[in-house]
């Protein structure tokens, strides 16, 4: 890969891509036969989880990585040390997500119970009346924070990495080493398949993350260490230099680790595979997993690595589309429900409308001053009115 410092275009395009995909991921939720909060094919299409599976075993993981590698980034840039960075982490993250559970996500858990539980009330006396109460009806918490859970161990991952951070200098550079002693070589994708092995295999709930944060012992075994491994990336040589050596044959374990689970799924469907196939089903997964975000990040940089006028604008608004995306997917969905169309009508009409509510989403807060920072933008002017004031100090230079 190229050098380790500085900023890498490619790596932006992969942050921007993994959303994008993440969106997609959680439109097909809503036609298998996992559990979701609304379903538009009934009964659901179980061929449909050959193709989930593309994304389902490295999605999360990617996502933990580049963020690892977008925090080292603005590590770097923070003229406030360790407390500013974590001040600037809490305020970027905390701030959306409270807002987030207080409004954005509101609606997921009314269409949840009505769907699933025969819940009967509006959603305004949802609101009024259930909502807030602090509890659980009929095992859906209430507030929750539904799919920006992510945030929540986002949070939790970095408050862990200043404690690291604080750690003696000696002590970091120990670790960095020992880290790139085992993985920048052709350790990379053995150790990494067999840490994602152990992670999944040994760590309770496995591979069904809970997302409620405690006793999520196996995501945050899987987790962390990926996102430590993204904010290693960035600063080692070494590292990088092993993964565009090997990124190809990531590709092609992971290839390999999804025909295996693609057999799975076609000759077992929701059935449970005799034991003895498990280790080979852990296995493959791992093996997708952990090769697939290698590849990625490979491809990334031999690849994605330019700049673009549309770079600034689409990372910008990664952010925004998550904290939205799913609550207009749910809502559509469920309305849905009520139309006769199929699920081939219904997948196009909800990811046109998810990426158009997205936008709009996105372009009319970031134009909106006190909205910015609740949708996970910089405080400051909205858009606009930014490039005017830019204008008119460039008219004004001009005329003195």
């Amino acid at each position: 890969m190229g050098q380790a410092q500085g900023r890498h275009y490619g790596m932006d395009w992969l942050r921007i891509g993994a959303f994008q995909l993440l969106i997609l991921y959680h439109v097909g939720m809503a036609f298998v036969p996992w559990d979701f909060q609304v379903k538009d094919a009934n009964p659901p299409i179980a061929w449909a989880t050959v193709a989930m599976l593309l994304t389902n075993p490295w999605r999360l993981s990617l996502l933990f990585a580049v963020s690892g590698y977008a925090s080292a980034a603005l590590f770097a840039r923070q003229k406030g040390g360790i407390g500013g960075f974590l001040r600037s982490r809490i305020a970027r993250l905390a701030i959306p997500l409270l807002f987030g559970m207080a409004v954005l996500v509101t609606p997921q858990p009314w269409v949840w119970l009505i769907t699933h539980y025969g819940y009967r009330q509006d959603f305004g006396s949802f609101l009024l009346h259930d909502y807030y109460s602090f509890r659980s009806i009929d095992g859906v918490i209430v507030p929750t924070w539904m799919h920006l859970w992510f945030i929540v161990y986002l949070l939790g991952y970095t408050m862990a990495l200043c404690l690291i951070l604080a750690l003696p200098a000696v002590v970091r550079r120990a670790g960095r080493r020992a880290c790139e002693l085992l993985l920048a070589g052709p350790g990379l994708l053995p150790l990494g398949v067999l840490f994602v092995y152990i992670a999944r295999g040994w760590f309770s709930p496995g591979w069904e993350d809970n997302h409620l944060f405690y006793g999520d012992w196996g995501a945050h075994a899987n987790y962390f260490p990926v996102f430590l491994f993204g904010y290693l990336l960035r600063g080692s040589e070494p590292l990088r230099a092993a993964i565009a050596r090997w990124w190809g044959w990531a590709a092609a374990g992971a290839t390999i680790g999804w025909l295996i689970l693609a057999w799975f799924e076609i000759t077992y469907g929701l059935r449970i595979a005799p034991p003895a196939l498990w280790p080979l089903h852990g296995f493959a997964r791992s093996l997708e997993s952990w090769g697939a975000m290698i590849a990625l990040m490979g491809v990334a940089d031999r690849y994605w690595n330019f700049d673009s006028k549309w770079r600034p604008l689409l990372a910008e608004a990664v952010f925004p589309f998550y904290l939205i995306h799913q609550t207009i997917i749910i809502l559509v969905g469920y309305w849905l429900l009520s139309t006769a169309t199929g699920p081939l009508a219904r997948f196009v009409i909800l990811v046109a409308a998810t990426m158009a509510g997205c936008w709009i989403f996105y372009l009319g807060g970031r134009e909106v001053r006190w909205l910015r920072p609740l949708i996970g933008l910089r405080a400051g002017p909205g858009r606009r009115a930014a490039v005017k004031a830019d204008r008119g100090a460039l008219r004004d230079a001009g005329a003195s």
